[in-house]
This record gives structure tokens, sequence and C-alpha cells, in this order.
């Protein structure tokens, strides 16, 4: 027999795939380690029910125990039942052991080393596959060796100081470090626009940044732990039975949504697949060591399955009870950009080789992005397909679906994984129709999605701000300071015009009060015939990089104690455009800390008319085109209340300027109070609540309280015009329609 092997492989002229079963993988192993780089290449080399992890036969062959110098891969696929091979791994024996893979497989024929199911079995079929250019792994080769060349680059510049700001897209360095200030609040945005151009400045701000968060010494928060476990409860182990119930292999699926399950197209590439197939959960050892009780549920396809083969997914619902499946949770996706870049570590929860849950955890890095894929290093196996990859912060950044040769192997240790970008699926699952019964699972996956991510784009260059023009036929320019308060307000450090004091957003601007930490006002463009009524996302607040920190007024303040973060600019006046790309940009803007104000809850959660005056102005006043513009504040007196050093505003005011049908330019004031409201905030003492009244004013009378000069505006007040309506009756406005336009 090893006569005829080794006539074999000396008569051919190119490389060769060399399969061996039970003894014939020791007689192969045994003459490739003869050969001794004199052979063909091999780049795969496959043994089945191998006995070679038992030591009394290591010891008849050469020894040490060795990847012969043809083999590029060798894949070791065996039954824990196997009689033949009851000690299925050799991987740990071997040198270099990173080109050799154990796969756990599972038989039903006779004995479990029937060849014939050995062949049957999925890792071995794609690995074939793969190798003639066919299985899921062979487009991933091709990838890997395109990106060979820009990847030794990225990873060149990793392993040099700062390399972390340098080795990624600039903008999407910019995109990562908005992000991480989701969970950083002391991060701040940094201009993709300086970042290209190596300004040092933007370059030192992103390295301080991305060194301290990504580039750790593997110092992390007791917080990073606990956000596994609870990310590990959704990961199981896929069983993929054929339709007679045999097992043909093992994936690894994770709860994405309440009732829906992610893995590989591969995996489990039909609804037929699936409907034979389960999923198990906590097949994994308890802190005792003892396995834990598996749970095993079955797949519904017939009520949900969505997979796409290029993006090798499959996304398929699991029978069972809401109940049954709360106990797991979920893995939830969101597609927002910012998520990981180039020198980002991931952590990837798997069943390889079909075995109990384990974690891949550190020294893993993100060493490429792709348009659809990312590529980094860490240690999966067969089995791990279909396994979620998070980054530290336990978002899901791709699906895991392929490890393949890395060219030339000197880079990574030999090996290279893929992953599928979890915002590529999800810009794939929103674009596909779906049946009505499929509707409520597929919004429960992409709800919140739709609502999540506040972005602020960094780039800061590009916003008009609030437009004097806006109103037909009027101009409404923002409101003047006198010179004392001029000399208090915070300056744009990149202003392009004057005032160099104004803060340019999209459809708004901010004027800010740089003693007081807030705005002297706002002023925003509203057009009610484009708007965008674009749900609410989850709080995400940010200081304005324009001007320094200590100019504004930040989380500090909100943490732990009733103050809401009030916004000046409602956030769905400026949310509006040609698009709603447009809307969106405008609608995140109004989170910045500079349009922010600090309002008891109450003041937000009660139901005022305050909230709807500018609706309300739009949907009945006699408007032209459906415009207002709206000019808001606080009132800042120099004897409201000091709080964390900051002294928080009692009144805030409002002037809505619009054109009725006839053309003529009406401007109306509005003020509110919440005296009375804010005492004792540092005290344990229960809280001073005060009713809030809303009241409509003369312009003139906000003109004194605040200092500000609002122009012609005070001449378009149907309250009537003159120095006596500086301190003329406030009218309660206890509904809208009492209000006078």
């Amino acid at each position: 027999m090893r006569h005829a092997v080794r006539e074999a492989l000396d008569g051919l002229d190119g490389p060769a795939v060399v399969l061996g079963h039970g003894l014939g993988s020791v007689i192969a192993y045994d003459v490739l380690r003869e050969l001794d780089g004199r052979g063909p290449t091999v780049p795969l080399f496959v043994t089945v029910g191998s006995p070679l992890g038992v030591t009394e036969v290591r010891d008849l062959v050469r020894t040490p125990l060795e990847v012969p110098v043809e083999v590029t891969r060798w894949l070791n696929v065996s039954d824990p039942r196997d009689p033949v091979a009851p000690d299925h791994a050799v991987r740990s024996e071997l040198d270099p052991a990173d080109r050799c893979q154990d796969v756990v497989a599972t038989n039903t024929g006779e004995g479990h080393h029937a060849i014939g199911e050995y062949l049957r079995t999925r890792p071995v079929r794609d690995a074939i596959l793969t190798l003639f250019g066919e299985g899921p792994e062979a487009a991933v080769a091709a990838r890997v060796a395109d990106r060979t060349t820009e990847r030794r680059a990225r990873i060149g510049l990793l392993g040099r100081p700062g390399g972390l700001a340098r080795a990624d897209d600039p903008r999407r360095v910019a995109t990562r470090i908005d992000r991480l200030g989701r969970h950083h609040p002391d991060v701040r945005p940094v201009d993709p626009d300086a970042l290209a151009a190596n300004e040092p400045a933007a370059v030192a701000a992103a390295e301080d940044v991305l060194e301290r968060i990504i580039g750790t010494d593997d110092l992390l928060g007791v917080r990073y732990l606990e956000g596994g476990v609870a990310a590990a409860r959704a990961v199981g182990r896929v069983v993929i039975r054929e339709e007679d119930g045999r097992v043909a292999g093992h994936g690894t699926g994770s709860m994405v949504s309440p009732e829906l399950l992610l893995t590989n197209h591969h995996v489990l590439p039909d609804a037929a697949t699936a409907r034979n197939s389960q999923i198990e959960f906590d097949y994994q050892d308890g802190l005792d060591g003892r396995p834990l009780p598996t749970v095993e549920l079955s797949l519904d396809p017939d009520r949900f399955f969505q997979a796409d083969r290029t993006l090798d997914f499959a996304l398929v619902a699991v029978r069972a009870t809401p109940a049954e499946l709360a106990r797991f949770g979920f893995n939830r996706l969101h597609d927002a950009q910012g998520k990981a870049i180039v020198g980002d570590f991931v952590t990837i929860i798997q069943h390889p080789g079909g075995e109990k849950k384990q974690i891949a955890l550190r020294e893993n890095r993100i060493v490429d992005v792709l348009e659809q894929f990312l590529h980094y290093e860490t240690d999966t196996e067969p089995g791990s397909s279909g396994s979620p990859v998070f980054n530290d912060q336990w978002e899901v950044v791709a699906l895991h679906h392929a490890a393949v040769p890395a060219p030339e192997r000197g880079e990574l240790g030999g090996w290279l994984n893929e992953g599928v970008r979890v915002s590529r699926l999800i810009a794939h699952l929103r674009g596909q129709e779906y049946p009505t019964a499929q509707r409520p699972l597929i919004d429960a996956l992409l709800g919140r999605d739709a609502r999540e991510a506040v972005r602020i784009d960094p780039d800061y260059t590009n916003r008009a701000g609030y437009d004097a023009d806006f109103l037909t036929g009027h101009q409404v320019p923002l409101p003047t300071l006198p010179e004392d308060l001029v000399a208090k307000a915070a300056v744009n450090r990149l202003a392009a015009g004057e005032p160099a004091y104004v803060l340019p957003y999209h459809h708004f601007s901010v004027v800010l009060n740089k003693e007081r930490g807030l705005a002297f006002f706002t002023a925003v463009n509203i057009d009610g015939a484009v708007s965008e009524r674009l749900p609410r996302a989850s709080d995400h607040w940010s200081l304005d990089p324009r001007v320094p920190d200590g100019e504004q007024t930040g989380e500090a303040v909100y943490r732990d104690n009733p103050l809401d973060r009030g916004h000046l600019v409602r956030r769905l006046d400026p949310a509006w455009g040609t698009t709603k790309a447009i809307a969106r940009a405008a609608n995140d803007d109004t989170f910045h800390f500079t349009n922010c104000a600090p309002q008891h809850a109450d003041l937000n959660q009660n139901e005022t008319t305050w909230a709807g005056l500018e609706d309300y102005i739009l949907n009945n006043a006699d408007t032209r085109d459906l415009r207002v513009s709206v000019v808001t504040g606080p009132v800042l007196a120099e004897d409201d209340d000091p709080y964390r050093g900051v002294r928080l505003p009692r009144q805030y005011w409002k002037v809505v300027a619009m054109v009725t049908s006839s053309g003529e330019l009406s401007a109306t004031g509005y003020l509110l109070s919440q005296a009375g409201l804010i005492d004792g905030l540092e005290a344990a003492a229960e809280f001073s609540y005060g009713a809030y009244r809303t009241y409509q004013v003369p312009v003139r009378r906000i003109e004194v309280l605040t200092r500000l000069s609002f122009g012609d505006l005070t001449a378009a007040d149907p309250l009537g015009t003159g120095p006596q309506e500086a301190t003329a009756t406030a009218r309660e406005i206890t509904q809208l329609r009492r209000i006078v336009l």
C-alpha cells in the first residue's frame, strides 16, 4: 500500500488532494513525511476516522508528528464514537499547528467509521469544493489574495505608534470615534477632513481616543465580562440534519430578535434543511465544570425564512413560545456605521467543530475592511460558521462564515477569517418584500434600527445653519447681542464669516453664552411641506468640537438627578428636506449639548401647550408655504440657582415668525416659567414641583428679559407695539386656540 501511494504521488505533474481513511490515513501521512519536499504540492490533506491521534499509532510513524512539507492545509475529521479514532485530535501534537484543523463529525453508519459517511460530512465536502473554486470558501480565498498588499500595509501601520488612527479610512475612523462616544461620554468627535489632511491636532486627538479605548493593554472593565455572558446566552449550536434525521453537520447561530435566529446560508441553505434542523442552547459547561442541561428547539422556516448565498446568511424563525425564548435573550443587530475599524479587537462566541460553546477572546484583530466583509485574525474551526463577531462594546459587527489560508501564510500565522458586515445584512433585509404575516417578525428585527443611531456628521464644514431669507418676501435675521454680551459669546473656531460666534447646524443655528455654558438663543427654519416625522432614537448627546468643552454644559450636569436634557430646537423642527437623509442629518444635529438646556423632568413629561406651539401655528394659522422661523432660548437671569457649576434657568422664551397668505410678516412671543421647580436638587429632601404655564407676551417684553434685539419682529407682533408693551400683562395660553396671530 505504501508503495502504491508513493508511486501515485511520484507520477503527478501538478498539485494533489490526498485523502486517507482509517489506517490509510497513517500510510498517507508517512509517505508524505518521507517525501520531505520532493513531492507535488498538496493544498489539501484530509484524514477521516484516523488513529493518528492515538499515542501507540504515532509511535509507529515518523515522530515528532509534523505537518508534511508538501501540505498546505490538513483537515482531520473524526466521530468521537469511531472505535478506530478514539483520540480524534491531532492538531495539538503538530508543528506548525496552525496548518491543521480538527473537526468533529457525527456519523450514523455502521460502527461510525464508514468512509461514505465521512465523505458526506459538510466540512469534507466544502473543503474539496473550495479547492476547485466551487465551495463557499473559494470566493473568500480570492478576496484574501486580492487584498494581500493593502492588508499587509494596514497591519504594518498597526505596529507603529499612533497606527490605529492611520490604518483605516479617515472618515471611517472619525465615525468609529463618534460611535465610541455612545459608550464613553468624554469622547469628542474628530473632523474626518482634518484627519485626512493629516492635521496634527486631529491626528493627535484620534490617536488619544483610539489608543485609550481600543489599543488597550488588555485591561477591560468588569462590565465587558457581564456583557459577554449576556451575549453568549443567545448563541447556540445548529444541528444540521438530513431528511431522514441523520446529523449532517453543525454550525453556530445566534438569536438576533425575540424570535429569529441568524446563521450562514451554507449552514442552512434552504427552508427544507432548516425544517429538519434544530438549534441547541446551553450546550456548554457550567461554573462547576459539569454540562448544563441543553435545550433543543426546532426551527420554523414556514413561519419565516430568508437567506442569501452571496452574503452567506440565513435568518429563520425558531419554533418556540416567546416565554421559552425569552430566557436566552438576543443580540440585536444595528446598521449604524462606526462599529469597527482596522485594529479593533473582536470576540467570537462559537461552537467550533460542533463542540461545546467556546469563545475566541482578545488578540483577535480586524486587519481589513471591505465593502461587504471584515477580515480578522482569530481562532475558528468548521462548526464556527454562523457565529456572531462582536466588538469590545458587545455590538455584533459581522457574521462569521469562513476561514481560509492567507497568501504565503506570513502575516497572520497562515489563516485569515472573514465575516459578513452586519450593516450589509440589514441593508439587504430592508430591501426585501415580506408577506403580511412575516412583517411583525422582520419589524421586530429592523424596527429599532429605524429609530437607532443618532449619527452626528463629524464634518462641520457642510452646515449652512439658519437662513434669514427663509420666509417668502421677508428677511428675518438672527437676533443681535449688545456689545457686553458679544464678549460672552463662545467663538466658533471654524467660522467662515461674521459674526464668528454663530454655530451653524443643518437648518438651525446656535449662539452660546460661554460663561453660562448655555445658549443665548437658537434659531431654526421649519418647512412643514417637506417635513419628516422621524421616530425618536435612543438619546446620544455630543459636545460640539468647534468650541472648548469648558464653554458647554455636558453630561455631568444631568447624571443621577431629575434633570432632563431639554431640546431648545425641537428635534423634528429642522427634520425636513428633499430626502430622508437630509432630514435625518438635521434631526441628529439637535442632539448637540449646545442645543440643550437643563430642565426638570416634569417639563418634558407633562402635557403643556409649550411643546405644541410651532405645530399649531404651522397647521392652523394662515401661513404661506407652511413655513415658520422660530427663535428660542432660556432667560439667563443673574439670580438663577447654581447647580454642579451651572446656573439653571427658570424661564424659557420663544419667538415664532411667519408670513400670512396676504404676504404680511407676523411674529408672536411666548414665555414658559418653571420658577419654583428647580429647588434643592443636591438635597435628599423632596423637590419643589411648580406648575408650568405658557404665556403669550409681546416680543418687546422678551427683548427686555434677554437684552436681545429682534429688529422688525417687534413691529410685526399682533399684540401691538410701543414702549408700554414691554410691561403688558401676559396672556396665559391654556388652550392653543387662545394664541393671537
